[in-house]
């Protein structure tokens, strides 16, 4: 079995335990309770496997039936070293667990039905996010209401739920690798199922990993010569609108299998739940605390302080910019906002559309040297008014690269068509680059899906991959592909009032025919003769046996 395979079958293992016990829950409240427990056992797994390297010898073998962790022992055993011990663990680790916080720990409580599991799952829970990690994780945890009537009306009848939910889990992934990877991708098969159930919530926070895989891949690119390959190092990573930090963690993936490397990454979410999520992602995956930073806040008011400097020399810029804005979102487009920094010289997107406003922001924050992938609705291609000036000055100071038309109904949030637009500041031709892949994907259910090349998760090159196409085909640049991509030159697109409407450019119609009425004319000619032979030959063997002629 692959690992992909593994990962989707412990993902799909965790979606039947989620079905199985969430009842008449709502999918959103119970995904809240399952990815926390989740991000828990995580935790302690990876703390536990870090104590056992550091203690070596010295960490307690317990027998079979003794059910306290091994940790527990050595603190009732070492109590003068704890301190000392826990301060190597910050340094190493850069966090620490309590004993009996551990998922060991909590989840003995569960098998043995222990009615003191709700109060310590409760302080696990403020441990963590008060005292475990150098930088506060305040309100990690603060969606999860463990005395939540959702639960059960009493104590017991809550803490017999959360029993249940905890074995449950245990049991069903203990089969499975420990690797923080698995886990982490198995916790990402989760968002992705909770937010297929959720309808339109799920556009808050999800962005489909095959949406996901095409942006990370193309900032992860030579930002002046994709053909040159991979950057090997990017300083800092942003994500503006991050929801549950899938776009961060792939941009990150990317560029370390090719042997590069991340400084810093940086999201924004104005969801509390869906922050919460983003940072729990991150650390699930293995970034540190000290390798992310996310911020809690709107976007359009820029309430981030890292993002509010005013002096130029000093303002924070990010290499890559990754980003899937809730669409088309009313926004309070004030004239005091039009005098803000990051849209005084091009003007306010509408109050009915903030597309050009979610754009404006990363282009403020983009380097000199980044690249810049947003999602946004193909309105913003064609739209008049404010949005079209916003359009021209961007194509004028050639800070559009590339336009990505992409099917409809790829999200589980809208069915409408969307595009991706792929914004620099250190563009070298004067063309824009079309690709338009509407008619490239696959129906699934409901769901229209863009094709991975893959058969049961494994690569094959006989296999359509949509992906693919689009990434080579923005790396390669070509100057035209039949019914697929073409660069356009400015002349052109001023010609058009700087409407980048793709299939004025780009059409994916297949040609008529071109009838030659003459030879067509010929060729009947020519079967009339032969009809007239055949039957003349037809009618001399009818005589020959007397027979009636035709």
């Amino acid at each position: 079995m692959t690992t992909e395979q593994d990962q989707e079958k412990l993902g799909k293992a965790l979606w039947d335990i989620a079905n199985e016990l969430r009842g008449a829950m709502n999918a959103d409240d119970f995904r809240d309770y399952m990815l926390s427990f989740l991000f828990l056992r995580y935790l302690s797994d990876n703390y536990e496997g870090s104590v056992k390297k550091e203690l070596g010898s010295d960490y307690p073998k317990l027998d079979e039936d003794d059910k306290r962790t091994p940790l527990s022992v050595w603190y009732e055993n070492n109590p003068d070293d704890i301190a000392p011990f826990e301060k190597q663990m910050r340094r190493k680790v850069h966090y620490v667990i309590e004993p009996k916080y551990l998922w060991g720990s909590i989840s003995e409580l569960a098998r043995t039905q222990d009615e003191a599991l709700l109060k310590d799952l409760q302080d696990g829970f403020k441990h963590i996010e008060n005292d475990s990690f150098e930088s506060s994780f305040k309100g990690l945890f603060s969606e999860i209401n463990l005395d939540s009537e959702k639960l059960g009306k009493t104590y017991a009848e809550r803490n017999k739920k959360l029993c249940k939910i905890i074995t449950k889990i245990s049991e069903g992934i203990a089969a499975f690798s420990k690797e923080s990877d698995k886990l982490g991708d198995a916790y990402e098969y989760l968002i992705g199922e909770f937010a297929a159930g959720s309808g339109k919530k799920a556009g808050e926070f999800y962005t489909p990993q095959q949406l996901s895989t095409i942006l990370s891949e193309i900032v992860t690119l030579d930002s002046q010569n994709p053909k040159a390959g991979k950057k090997k190092k990017l300083n800092k990573v942003l994500d503006f609108a991050c929801g549950s930090g899938s776009l961060l963690l792939n941009v990150k993936d990317k560029i370390e299998k090719e042997g590069g490397a991340i400084s810093r990454i940086y999201g924004q979410e104005k969801n509390i739940t869906t922050y919460n999520l983003a940072r729990m992602n991150m650390l699930l995956h293995g970034v540190k605390d000290s390798e992310f930073e996310i911020f809690h806040g709107d976007t359009l008011k820029n309430e981030w302080g890292l993002l509010n400097e005013m002096n130029p020399a000093k303002k924070t810029t990010f290499d890559a910019i990754v980003a899937n804005p809730p669409f088309s979102l009313r926004w309070d487009a004030s004239e005091a906002m039009g005098e803000n920094f990051r849209f005084k010289n091009y003007g306010l997107a509408p109050k009915s559309a903030a597309d050009f406003a979610f754009l404006l922001h990363g282009l403020h924050f983009l380097s000199d040297e980044g690249t810049m992938a947003i999602i946004l609705p193909h309105g913003v291609l064609f739209r008049g008014g404010a949005e079209q000036r916003i359009r021209e000055k961007l194509l004028k100071d050639g800070n559009i690269d590339t336009v990505i038309g992409l099917p409809s109904n790829l999200f589980f949030s809208t069915g409408i068509p969307v595009c991706i637009l792929i914004i620099k500041k250190c563009k070298k031709e004067d063309d824009v680059l079309f690709i338009n892949a509407s008619e490239h994907y696959k129906k699934v259910k409901r769901q229209n899906v863009l094709r991975d090349g893959k058969v049961n998760g494994v690569l094959d090159p006989k296999e359509p991959n949509d992906i693919k196409k689009i990434i080579d085909t923005y790396q390669n640049r070509p100057e035209k592909e039949e019914r697929y991509a073409r660069r356009v030159s400015m002349v052109e697109i001023e010609k058009n009032d700087y409407n980048l409407n793709i299939s004025r450019y780009v059409s994916t119609a297949k040609p008529e025919i071109i009838i030659k009425l003459k030879e067509v004319n010929d060729k009947i000619v020519e079967v009339e003769k032969k009809a007239a032979k055949a039957l003349a030959e037809h009618n001399k063997f009818l005589k020959e046996l007397g027979l009636d002629t035709i």
